[in-house]
C-alpha cells in the first residue's frame, strides 16, 4: 500500500480582483469631470445685474473675480483684500493660462471698486476683461 503525499489541487493562488476597482475610478473620474465644469462660480451670494442681451466667452480659462454688495473681493471663490488682490490674480492668471478676467459685481456694489479691481487686474497681466450679467427674462 502506497500511500502519495502528492496533492492534486494546486495551490491556492489569492489574487485582488482589480475590475470593480477600476470602475468606481472611473465613475469617480466622470463626476470629478462633471463637477470641475461648474468651476467657473465663485460661490458667493452674488445679484448680478440682468440685461437684455447677453454674450458667452468662448474661452472656458477665465479667472473670476467677485465683488459682493458689502465690498468683499474674491478671486476664484477664495476671499482676499485689496492689498493681495494683485498677487491673487496673477497667480489665477499663471494657473489658468488666461488673459481673460471676469468680473463679476453685485448690483449694490459701488462701480468705483469695480474700477479700481479692473486697474489691479490690468496691472496683474490681465488682457481681456468682461463683465458677467444675467439675461433678463421675457415676460
Amino acid at each position: 500500500m502506497s500511500f502519495s503525499n502528492k496533492n492534486n489541487d494546486e495551490d491556492i493562488v489569492a489574487e485582488i480582483n482589480m475590475t470593480p476597482l477600476i470602475d468606481i475610478m472611473l465613475v469617480l473620474l466622470i463626476i470629478f469631470m462633471v463637477t470641475s465644469s461648474l468651476s467657473l462660480e465663485s460661490g458667493l451670494t452674488i445679484d448680478v445685474p440682468k440685461v437684455e442681451k447677453t454674450e458667452t466667452s468662448s474661452d472656458s480659462n477665465a479667472v473670476m473675480i467677485s465683488l459682493t454688495a458689502d465690498g468683499k473681493i474674491a478671486v476664484q471663490g477664495k476671499l482676499t483684500t485689496l492689498e493681495d488682490l494683485k498677487m491673487e490674480v496673477a497667480n489665477a492668471l499663471q494657473k489658468e493660462g488666461t488673459e481673460l478676467v471676469v468680473l463679476e459685481g453685485d448690483k449694490a456694489s459701488q462701480l468705483g471698486n469695480a474700477v479700481e479691481i479692473i486697474d489691479i487686474a490690468k496691472s496683474a497681466g490681465a488682457k481681456k476683461f468682461a463683465i458677467a450679467a444675467e439675461a433678463e427674462s421675457k415676460k
